[in-house]
């Protein structure tokens, strides 16, 4: 009988405990540069990302490869020229959020993210407004902020200076469900 208790308690909490981690593999993270001599735009809808909302922790992970750009010669330059894709394949933040998220109510959360981000072999700290929000068992995710491409070491010629903003807008949108 005690083995038995035993067993039904550590699989209840095993239970427990996954419940509160999320997931998905296809997230989204879009990247906008505006200037008068252009516009540039990017779309990776294949971003890893993994929420524990009982350790208020998280992380993302994309490969710089899956973005997509409007002109092929573009995105050809981004992983050639810019993220040099080839020798630091993947985008990562690592942090954690402000706030409790209660997995069985129906609401939005506004949070504070912090964390680093590593790009092109430099990592970063940030800290950014984000939600959350649950809503029939999935987690859905949205931040908007700002990155400065020389924070990454990434090196933009003088002769396209002018058609790459100084500060790169970026989106990432996730909807995320109970990990299994």
């Amino acid at each position: 009988m005690k083995e038995q208790l035993l067993l039904l308690l550590f699989i209840c909490t095993g239970l427990y405990t996954n419940a509160q981690l999320y997931i998905t593999k296809t997230g989204f993270a879009g990247f906008y540069s505006k200037t008068p001599l252009e516009d540039i735009k990017a779309e990776n809808n294949q971003v890893v990302a993994i929420i524990d909302t009982e350790k208020k922790q998280l992380a993302f992970s994309m490969l710089l490869k899956s973005f997509t750009f409007r002109k092929a010669l573009m995105q050809e330059h981004f992983n050639e020229n810019y993220v040099e894709s080839d020798k630091y394949p993947k985008a990562v933040f690592k942090g954690s959020f402000t706030g409790d998220i209660d997995v069985y109510k129906q609401q939005v959360y506004n949070i504070q993210v912090e964390g680093i981000i590593t790009l092109h072999g430099a990592d970063k700290k940030i800290t950014i407004p984000a939600t959350l929000e649950m809503r029939n068992g999935v987690l859905s995710g949205m931040a908007k902020f700002q990155l400065v491409p020389q924070d990454f070491n990434i090196k933009i010629p003088s002769l396209v200076s002018d058609k790459i903003a100084k500060l790169i807008d970026v989106e990432i949108r996730i909807e995320c469900n109970p990990k299994k």
